[in-house]
């Protein structure tokens, strides 16, 4: 019998055949990684915008069936690094691929294969002997027969790149509207070794409270801001303390966040006119930061400029990359 331990610590028993492994979602900036990530784990764990390169962190999103365990690693998107910063993304994306079972490759069915796609895909296919499944996403943004024109360019990349085998398989999904999410996990899980879990019972992620904490501040700031804020706006946690004098039953979490850019110009965008902007921020991500650490908090947020960080190696490691 495979085992795991459960909420309680203890050891669970599971089936015999059960498997858990590491699947890792890969694709261009924006082609919905985090938005298929949440969905299959069925709570938010990545952060989603509409702006490019929004993730910067691997987020592992694990996913619970009677008969597997997924462990999803959501990516930031691979790209031709342009800063630094970039380049270390794409690296970390690299190092990824190299330790997984099985790869997502995530192509968007409103958007026509570009060069950008060929690259990732051929990227993929030099990755030792991986599966790479092809995943059509966003399909609720198009007709019918939009997404079955994508579904046959999508299997003739496979075999341009990979070769005769080409795609382990291809999958259209919609993370909105929850359609084939749960084929696209059954896919997944084909590749996966039989193994204990290796996560307990419950457990949706092994990030830590401070980088998801960063993460939602993250993505209320970049709400409808202009394009140059995604690539230079870093979110630091400096502390998350109880707030001393209070009752057991009514405890409040003291919140303290950074959030650095490259320039001045961008602070006032972040902070608006009056700060209106800023306590929008505040206000957006403290429901979900309440409902992530499960109590009442105190969010107080202070916007810093670091100039020119991302090309700058010691502010790189400052701002945690």
């Amino acid at each position: 019998m495979n085992k795991s331990k459960g909420k309680s610590g203890l050891i669970e028993a599971k089936g015999e055949g059960f498997r858990a492994g590491f699947a890792v979602l890969a694709g261009r900036p924006n082609a919905g990684k985090s938005t298929l990530t949440n969905a299959l784990v069925g709570q938010k764990v990545a952060i989603t915008s509409a702006k490019p390169q929004t993730t910067r962190h691997t987020i592992r999103g694990i996913v619970h069936r009677e008969t597997f365990q997924l462990v999803l690693v959501d990516t930031p998107g691979l790209h031709r690094p342009r800063t630094l910063l970039g380049k270390r993304l794409n690296d970390l994306v690299a190092d990824t691929l190299s330790e997984v079972d099985v790869i997502g490759f995530c192509l968007p069915a409103n958007e026509k294969i570009g060069p950008g796609d060929r690259y990732i895909a051929t990227q993929l296919g030099q990755v030792g002997n991986k599966p790479v499944v092809a995943i059509v996403t966003k399909t609720d943004t198009v007709d019918r027969q939009a997404v079955t024109d994508q579904l046959i360019a999508v299997e003739a990349l496979g075999r341009e790149v990979i070769g005769e085998r080409g795609f382990a398989a291809v999958v259209p999904v919609s993370a909105v509207e929850d359609f084939q999410v749960e084929t696209l996990a059954k896919v997944f899980a084909d590749y996966l070794p039989l193994s204990p879990a290796l996560y307990p019972d419950g457990e949706l992620t092994d990030e830590p409270e401070a980088v998801m904490v960063a993460e939602l501040i993250r993505e209320a700031a970049l709400e409808g801001v202009r394009d140059e804020l995604p690539h230079s706006l870093a979110v630091v946690v400096e502390e998350i303390v109880p707030r001393e004098g209070r009752a057991e039953d009514n405890p409040l979490l003291d919140v303290r966040v950074n959030l650095y850019v490259e320039r001045s110009s961008q602070k006032a965008i972040i902070i608006g006119k009056g700060g209106a902007r800023l306590r929008e921020v505040g206000t957006n991500a403290r429901k979900g930061i309440e409902a992530l650490l499960g109590t009442k908090i105190y969010l107080d947020l202070h916007v810093k400029v670091a100039k020119d960080w991302q090309r700058d190696p010691k502010q790189l490691v400052k701002l945690g990359f």
